[in-house]
């Protein structure tokens, strides 16, 4: 007798119920349209408040127009990757529009932030190297430590000290390593809290370590009129190496790039296979981009009223007694435990015509489940208000007040 055969699937529902029952599965919500200060969730027009849209970028008519134009004098693709038939005009002015943006003497576009951390990372080191990181850097840097063949290293979330512990313990190793980077966010995803940059680069000079910074919430929202974290702490590209970014944030689109020195640009296009083997972006998103870089340039009030409603909310949410954690950005977390708990926050917070996700385990560890709320410069202050009055009253109802 022939005995059934297994479903060699099974597996796929009896975990995804397994996650639904710990109430640690993700539900998605539909948008019916833009990404607005105001936008139609799933028929219900609520206030956006957990869009990585900082500067409102994203419905920017300049960016729009931009994309449009793009389409009729280029078409809506390349038809190849970027080494082969891929690399278009506005490819190419997007790279040098981006590197004077920087400060830099190259950057270089990737398809986006996740294939620039995946496929550089492994290729910066290997056998015989070692990848010192902070414990909290994000899943696509962990990714792209884990495809090389190096040893690794963590440091207690943005600690100097302890870093420098690592260094030391890295220089007493035998046979020496090769090389060393050192990895961290600029700014952190979950907590909203900044790493300390300046520090960081003081020690990676003094034991002959590369940086790599990960500054995808960083751009639009640090430094001189959006710059980034590099701005910010006033660094110079021999202290930073390699700066790694997003368009999919505050500059309203969708891409990853790095920026440094023309040697890093000329050895990422040749050895990163994220970038040698994936389709180029459409010429409608490389024209938004460079619109985005453009509008930074020359309309700074973005980044100020940025600043303005997160102070509001910040200064109000912790009035009323909310634990909105160690935030130094617009990312400012609302933690509430449990992951039940910021579900339950997350749906009445929706009824109440607020739009704010629960972050939940394992993005985040199992009793530090919060709504991460992110501020957008497209917010007025009375919108910003009537978040705060629907934090106010679903707080209150879940005794969390």
């Amino acid at each position: 007798m022939v005995s059934p055969v297994r479903d060699p699937t099974s597996f796929l529902r009896s975990e995804y119920e397994e996650l639904v029952h710990a109430d640690l599965d993700w539900k998605i919500r539909i948008l019916d349209g833009a990404s607005a200060p105001w936008s139609i969730v799933e028929g219900k027009k609520v206030l956006m408040f957990c869009s990585n849209n900082y500067l409102g970028l994203s419905n920017h008519p300049a960016l729009k127009e931009a994309a449009i134009e793009a389409v009729r004098t280029h078409g809506v693709g390349s038809g190849s990757v970027r080494p082969i038939a891929g690399t278009m005009d506005l490819h190419a002015e997007l790279e040098r529009r981006l590197a004077r943006f920087k400060g830099a003497e190259a950057s270089l576009v990737y398809q986006t932030g996740f294939a620039a951390n995946s496929g550089l990372i492994p290729q910066l080191v290997g056998e015989g190297d070692l990848v010192v990181s902070d414990e909290l850097n994000h899943g696509s840097i962990i990714d792209g430590v884990r495809l090389s063949r190096a040893e690794r290293a963590v440091y207690k979330h943005a600690d100097p000290a302890d870093l420098e512990r690592v260094l030391l313990e890295a220089e007493r190793h035998s046979p020496s390593y090769r090389r060393v980077l050192i990895i961290s966010d600029g700014v952190f995803s979950m907590d909203g809290d900044i790493a300390p940059l300046d520090k960081i680069a003081a020690l990676a000079s003094g034991h002959g370590a590369m940086v790599y910074v990960d500054d995808a919430h960083g751009e639009g929202v640090l430094g001189e009129g959006g710059r980034g974290i590099v701005s910010h702490f006033h660094l110079s590209r021999e202290q930073v190496q390699v700066e790694m970014g997003t368009f999919s944030k505050a500059f309203g689109v969708v891409g990853g790039h790095v920026s440094g020195s023309r040697d890093l640009v000329n050895f990422a296009y040749n050895k990163s296979r994220t970038w040698l083997l994936s389709g180029s972006h459409p010429p409608a998103v490389v024209a938004a981009c460079l619109a985005a870089v453009e509008v930074l340039e020359r309309e700074p009030e973005h980044v100020q009223r940025l600043w303005e409603r997160t102070r509001q909310f910040k200064k109000a949410m912790a009035a009323l007694g909310f634990d909105i954690g160690r935030s130094e950005t617009p990312i400012t977390p609302v933690l509430v435990g449990e992951s039940s708990v910021a579900k339950r926050l997350s749906q009445r917070l929706f009824e109440l015509g607020v739009f704010a996700l629960p972050i939940i385990f394992p993005m985040v560890a199992k009793d530090r489940a919060r709504i991460r709320t992110i501020m957008n410069a497209a917010l007025t202050p009375e919108d910003v208000d009537f978040a705060i009055s629907a934090f106010e009253k679903a707080g209150k109802e879940l005794a969390l007040l």
